[in-house]
C-alpha cells in the first residue's frame, strides 16, 4: 500500500501535489530537518547555521501576534513582549519560501471573544468552541470573523503558488487551548469548519492540512486531512526514533497518511531514524531553549543530525515549487 499523497482539496494547486509526492517518496527514505521560530529575530535559524553550517529544510513560523482580538487593555508583560516580539514574521515566512525553503504556520490563536493575556490558554478565556460551531451565536460571528481575517492574510502566499503546511487547532486532545477545552466533537467541529471555509469560500488551494493529535476519538476524517502529527516533549538527551510514538498516531485512520512530527523539544536519533527506516518525514524543534541552550540537545547531536545522509537540509530539496 502506497502512502496517501491525493490532497483534501479536490482544487489543490500544482505546487501541493508535487509537495505531497515528494514527502510521500521521502517516507522511510529519510526525513526534513526542521525549526519553529517565533520571533523577527529568528535566532533559533541563526544558531543552527552557526553550528551545523546548514540550514533546516522546513521553517516554522509562529501566527500569534496577527489574532484579532488580543486584549491589550487587560494583560500582562510577558504577553504583550511576546506578541511584540512576533508580528512581523508573515514577512519572513514570505521570505523563506522564495528562497524555496519549505514553510509550516503555527497559530496560537488568541479567544476570538473575550479573555485576558494569552487567551489562547483556556485559563484566560470562557470562549466555549461548542457554542462557536452554532450559527448566529456571538461566539459564532467572532469565531468566522478571526478565521476571514486569516484567510486573506495567507491569500497572497495562494496567489504565488507556495505550499503551506497548516496546522491549525494544534495539541487540540488536551484542555490547555480554548479549541480543545469542550471536548472531540468541537475540536472536530471546528477542524471540519475551517477546512471548508479555507477550501470552498476562500479557495485557499495551497494548503496541506496537517492535524495534530494521536488520539483516534478525536480525528475529523480522512477527507479533511492531508498529513497526521503529534507532539513531543520527551526528556532531556533522550534520543530515540519515536517508534511508539509513531505507531500510536497511525492507528488514528486506516489510511495510510504521511506523518511526521509537529514539534518537538529533544530531537530524534537520526542513527535509530535511519535504522528503523522510520515514516516520519519531517521533524520541527519548538524554539527557544529547546534548540538555543544544550539542555535537551547537544551540538554535537544537533551536528550528527543536519549532516548525516537519512536528512534532508534545505540545500538538499528538488524545486518543488
Amino acid at each position: 500500500m502506497e502512502w496517501m499523497t491525493k490532497p483534501s482539496n479536490p482544487n489543490a494547486l500544482p505546487c501541493v501535489h508535487r509537495l505531497m509526492e515528494y514527502l510521500g517518496n521521502l517516507a522511510n527514505h529519510g526525513i526534513l530537518t526542521g525549526q519553529h521560530t517565533k520571533t523577527r529575530g529568528m535566532e533559533e535559524l541563526h544558531h543552527i547555521e552557526k553550528i551545523t553550517g546548514k540550514q533546516p529544510a522546513l521553517l516554522g513560523f509562529e501566527l500569534l501576534s496577527y489574532s484579532p482580538n488580543i486584549n491589550y487593555l487587560d494583560t500582562d508583560a510577558e504577553c504583550m513582549e511576546e506578541v511584540a516580539n512576533n508580528y512581523g514574521t508573515l514577512r519572513q515566512a514570505w521570505e523563506w519560501a522564495k528562497e524555496k525553503g519549505i514553510i509550516t504556520f503555527t497559530w496560537h490563536w488568541f479567544s476570538p471573544l473575550g479573555g485576558r493575556c494569552k487567551s489562547f490558554f483556556s485559563d484566560h478565556t470562557d470562549f466555549d468552541a461548542a457554542k462557536a460551531l452554532i450559527e448566529g451565536t456571538e461566539e459564532n460571528k467572532a469565531l468566522l470573523a478571526d478565521m476571514d481575517m486569516m484567510a486573506g492574510l495567507l491569500r497572497p502566499f495562494c496567489d504565488a503558488g507556495i505550499p503551506i503546511l497548516w496546522r491549525p487547532f494544534h495539541e487540540g486532545e488536551g484542555n490547555w487551548f480554548w479549541w480543545g477545552k469542550q471536548g472531540p466533537e468541537p475540536l472536530k467541529g471546528l477542524w471540519r469548519l475551517m477546512h471548508d471555509r479555507y477550501t470552498n469560500l476562500h479557495r485557499l488551494n495551497n494548503l496541506i492540512w496537517v492535524w495534530n493529535s494521536p488520539l483516534p476519538v478525536c480525528y475529523p476524517g480522512d477527507d479533511t486531512v492531508d498529513l497526521i502529527s503529534r507532539d513531543m516533549y520527551p526528556p532531556a538527551h533522550q534520543h530515540t526514533a519515536q517508534m511508539e510514538k509513531l505507531i500510536e498516531l497511525q492507528k488514528i485512520t486506516e489510511q495510510k497518511k504521511i506523518p511526521l512530527i509537529g514539534e518537538i523539544g529533544t530531537i530524534p536519533s537520526v542513527e535509530e531514524l535511519a535504522k528503523e527506516k522510520a515514516s516520519w518525514v519531517s521533524y520541527m524543534t519548538w524554539c527557544g531553549g529547546f534548540c538555543l541552550s544544550e539542555d535537551h540537545t547537544t551540538n554535537e547531536e544537533l551536528n550528527r543530525m543536519y549532516h548525516h545522509p537519512w536528512t534532508v537540509t534545505k540545500d538538499h530539496l528538488p524545486e518543488l515549487y
